[in-house]
């Protein structure tokens, strides 16, 4: 699994690679030279195609339907990981792990810092693997209905985190975005320059994260 999704890693981090080359020569900054319309289209739903690859490598590897779910977390948290690291390697990029970058484009772009999807990627690959090593030593294992709203609602928060400041940003300008029209598609991307990064919100839903894997945790201790 692990190389699985080290090499899926290679392949997104060729893309945009690719991409930079012809749309980013003077480099990868905000506000972004908008590109064409067909190709990002393109780019929308290959990350979209991404994540159903992730899912079936997950359903493939796990036995239960909690281990598939944990496996498909720990596959794309080492996904996400070894993007940057091969960005990194080959580019140079991020220069820093405060370094924005746009993070996703479902449903709307997702921009932060590096550092935030990597805490969250050693999160999950924590999370996952306790999930897969208690699942191989006693062939089940079970989430309580609190830890899992725990942990739905600390990633909700964390991915409404990654939105905001674009989310503000649309507001102000009285604008939309819809993957549906070419027109609009990125097109507020080349006024847009991220501003200020939500650390409360992001920090308060991976509290709520951490805390359903710690209460898990601690819940098995006393058994």
């Amino acid at each position: 699994m692990s190389l699985f999704a080290i090499a899926m890693s290679f392949l997104e981090s060729a893309v945009v690679i690719y991409l930079r080359e012809l749309y980013y020569k003077n480099g990868f900054n905000f506000p972004l030279q908008p590109i064409d319309p067909r190709i990002a289209r393109v780019e929308f739903f290959r990350e979209v195609a991404t994540i159903i690859m992730l899912i079936a490598a997950g359903i493939f590897a796990g036995r239960t339907k909690l281990e598939r779910f944990a496996y498909f977390v720990f596959a794309f948290a080492i996904w996400d990981l070894f993007y940057y690291v091969f960005l990194y390697v080959c580019i140079g990029w991020p220069q820093s792990l405060v370094t924005w970058d746009i993070l996703f484009l479902v449903p709307i772009p997702w921009v932060g810092p590096v550092w935030a999807p990597c805490i969250l990627c050693v999160l999950m690959i924590t999370g996952a693997l306790f999930i897969i090593r208690q699942t191989e030593k006693k062939g089940f294992y079970f989430i309580s209905i609190t830890h899992w709203w725990m942990m739905i609602t600390g990633t909700f928060i964390c991915i409404v985190s990654f939105m905001w400041d674009y989310l503000a940003f649309t507001y102000e300008q009285n604008s939309s975005w819809s993957v549906l029209s070419s027109e609009q598609l990125f097109s507020d991307m080349a006024t847009y320059t991220p501003l200020q990064f939500n650390y409360m919100l992001f920090f308060t839903g991976f509290l709520f994260m951490c805390s359903s894997l710690i209460l898990s945790i601690l819940n098995l201790t006393k058994k």
